[in-house]
């Protein structure tokens, strides 16, 4: 069984960093795209990022660019979001999910298969 899960998320002043990690486990997810998305109270989920399978190329929304890093470890199965400068419009759950398109680029329009169970980011001004 796909299980992502995350870790990291909590509450931090604005202007603050966190680093969110999601590491997979029952698949091994080194040849697929990772993202992380979010989602804040009364608000549809967005893409917040993307990351190809060996780490080439990478997507951000344009609301985190220059703050958010998407990295990840295919040795630990696990991707990570370095969050910096952090802002309270940033608050919201953030899930990371797993592609299954093979090989591919960090596009927007990715599909996902597997998701998260969400961890919270609170940002407080």
């Amino acid at each position: 069984q796909v299980q992502l899960v995350e870790s990291g998320g909590g509450l931090v002043q604005a202007g603050g960093s966190l680093r969110l990690s999601c590491a997979a486990s029952g698949r091994t997810f080194s040849s697929y795209p990772m993202g992380w998305f979010r989602q804040a109270p009364g608000k549809e989920r967005e893409r917040v990022a993307a990351i190809s399978w060996n780490g080439g190329t990478t997507y951000y929304v344009d609301s985190v660019k220059g703050r958010f890093t998407i990295s990840r470890d295919n040795a630990k199965n696990t991707v990570y979001l370095q969050m910096n400068t952090l802002k309270p419009e940033d608050t919201a759950v953030y899930y990371c999910a797993a592609s299954l398109a093979r090989w591919a680029t960090a596009r927007p329009s990715l599909e996902y298969a597997y998701w998260g169970q969400g961890t919270q980011v609170t940002v407080s001004s």
